[in-house]
């Protein structure tokens, strides 16, 4: 069959599975020639390994230096009659096949992340065929509902702001345009189970059931994926629901690491950059500021995706020559840095303020963003050949 892509207001409805194993190969070729992670790790956990930073980082850490052997979790879908699949399906079977061939060892999990049945499964695994324990375990899972691991109901999470509503500009990438939109201000349940949802109860939860069954290495550290973002978007994200979720990671990084101390590990937060991922398109008002920042850090030399970011991340600033995780005062490993440079946030505020439904294509990188968003799936990734006629019964085997 021949696919196309195919977009419904914020959300892929279609991936081309030979343009997933040629992302996956250009993220691997990148960080074969970066800057080299010098005391990385061995053995490795990814709990949303199949798209954004969740996959970049199995990718770096397995071809960026550290040779580190790693397990990946992630809820995906196969083709089926219904539809080809999903991306991060053709992800992990692309990064498995890579990593294999380099003699690692790469053992996807596909399923609900959040279910006990899943942890079971990756602790018996780690036990009988991974050496019995893991030195990394990277918290990437970004879902908008989570079941409550109590009764079992659906949590739904809610993008809001806190107090006052806030309208803005928003892009719709099915029509390519810039339509308004308000942001309403959040109940204290839709804060409260954004948190449950988006924020650290789950990774805590993980990483718990992971200490109680001793398969956590001398030294092991874990990480979880925060935003915090510049002033222009405070409203929106920091001071929002998100901005709620994040904190409560935060907090759960001290509580942990307090609890891992023991064992002389570690549990951090890391800070990024604003990007165009799976989750990020669907944040209200957030996507003018995207459309500026890339604009200005291109034009600066200073843009990264989610695959730079997370080779400076283990290279620079987690498994560099010193061997000390480098944070800021509030303990929070920043890769946000460039992001939040004075002169760049300047020249963002500049274009956001005369930002329109009219030039925002002139005065922002919209092409930049839906192409990023596009190659998420896939697509305009240069040398797939898009008209080829594919057989995904082969393409989508491991």
């Amino acid at each position: 069959m021949i696919i196309e892509p195919i977009i419904k207001g914020q959300v892929a409805k279609s991936c081309h599975p030979v343009g997933c194993g040629k992302a996956v190969k250009d993220q691997i070729n990148y960080v074969r020639q970066a800057k080299q992670i010098a005391r990385g790790p061995k053995k490795v956990l990814v709990l949303g390994a199949s798209s954004g930073f969740g996959l970049a980082s199995r990718i770096s850490l397995a071809f960026g230096g550290a040779r580190a052997d790693s397990i990946g979790v992630a809820f995906e879908r196969g083709p089926s009659e219904n539809g080809v699949g999903t991306a991060g399906w053709y992800n992990l079977i692309n990064f498995a096949r890579q990593a294999e061939q380099e003699g690692l060892i790469a053992k996807n999990f596909v399923g609900d992340a959040f279910g006990e049945e899943m942890r079971r499964e990756v602790v018996d695994y780690i036990k009988a065929e991974f050496g019995g324990s893991v030195d990394l375990v990277i918290y990437s899972l970004a879902t908008g509902v989570r079941p409550d691991p109590e009764t079992g109901e659906k949590i739904r999470s809610s993008i809001k702001t806190v107090g006052e509503p806030l309208k803005g500009y928003t892009v719709n990438l099915e029509q390519d345009c810039l339509e308004e939109a308000t942001l309403e201000p959040a109940t204290e349940k839709e804060i409260h189970d954004t948190v449950k949802v988006m924020g650290g109860e789950d990774w805590e939860e993980w990483i718990s059931f992971l200490m109680e069954e001793g398969v956590l290495g001398e030294g092991c550290q874990t990480f979880a994926y925060s935003y915090i973002g510049s002033e222009i978007t405070y409203r929106i994200y920091h001071e929002g629901t998100l901005g709620q979720a994040k904190q409560h990671l935060h907090s759960t990084a001290d509580r942990l690491d307090a609890r891992m101390k023991s064992f002389g590990g570690q549990a951090h937060v890391a800070v990024c950059k604003a990007l165009v991922t799976k989750a990020s398109v669907f944040i209200p008002a957030f996507s003018p500021y995207i459309l500026a920042l890339f604009k200005v850090m291109k034009e600066m030399g200073l843009h990264e995706g989610c695959i730079e970011q997370m080779q400076r991340l283990y290279a620079d600033r987690v498994y560099n020559e010193n061997g000390i995780v480098e944070t800021d005062d509030s303990r929070l490993v920043r890769v946000d840095d460039w992001e939040l440079r004075a002169d760049v946030q300047e020249k963002v505020r500049s274009i956001i303020d005369r930002m329109t439904p009219e030039n925002f294509r002139e005065l922002g990188d919209y092409e930049g963003y839906k192409t990023e968003f596009l190659k998420l799936n896939g697509f305009f990734l240069e040398g797939v050949d898009y008209d080829e006629d594919l057989d995904l019964a082969d393409l989508s085997s491991n």
